[in-house]
């Protein structure tokens, strides 16, 4: 019976504008994102304790896993900086909010290249994966790695429009104040009589 009936549909709303989306939702989400890289890495290299071979490899994925706890602490502190004030030039609260989403592109892509890189051309010291694409821990890295670098590049962006939206907010407000003050205090000159 409930299947049959149909729910109505209301008209009267209208698509939310991508800002309506929850700011710490996203970077919940992103943060999750750059710490399934860690945890990725870690069940790669056999555990917190042990370490790849060869050593540059695997002080290389202690790189990469404590990276991505950094990368989540940006992300989900960042809601905490001050607001940027109404200004034409970015503050370093600007630069804050910015911050953990450059972590994550920055998390994402270097594992997911060294990772092609390894498969096709082979690493130094460790031409055994040449080939290996078949390796489960690797593709769900390949996914994950993907996810967080599209989840990042698309925050930068929206963040740099909107930026650039509040700039040319910004400048209006001082060219409409820029204009009052003129007329306010341009001196009044008396008509002859």
């Amino acid at each position: 019976m409930m299947a049959s009936q149909q729910m109505p549909i209301r008209t009267d709303r209208v698509a939310l504008p991508a800002s309506a989306v929850p700011d710490i939702g996203v970077r919940f989400v992103g943060a999750l994102l750059a710490l399934a890289v860690s945890a990725v890495h870690i069940a790669d290299q056999g555990g917190m304790m042990a370490l790849a071979s060869p050593d540059w490899i695997g002080w290389g994925y202690r790189l990469i896993e404590a990276g991505g706890v950094l990368t989540a602490v940006s992300l989900l502190l960042a809601p905490l900086a001050p607001p940027p004030y109404r200004s034409a030039r970015p503050s370093w609260c600007a630069h804050a909010r910015r911050l953990g989403w450059a972590a994550g592109v920055l998390l994402g892509t270097g594992p997911f290249v060294a990772y092609v890189l390894s498969r096709t051309v082979g690493m130094p010291g460790d031409p055994g994966d040449v080939g290996n694409w078949g390796y489960w821990v690797g593709t769900v890295s390949l996914f994950v790695e993907a996810a967080l670098v599209a989840l990042s590049v698309s925050m930068l962006l929206a963040l740099r429009r909107s930026s650039g939206q509040q700039a040319a907010s910004s400048a209006r407000s001082n060219m409409r104040a820029l204009r009052l003050l003129r007329q306010l205090g341009s001196p009044r000159r008396c008509q002859p009589a």
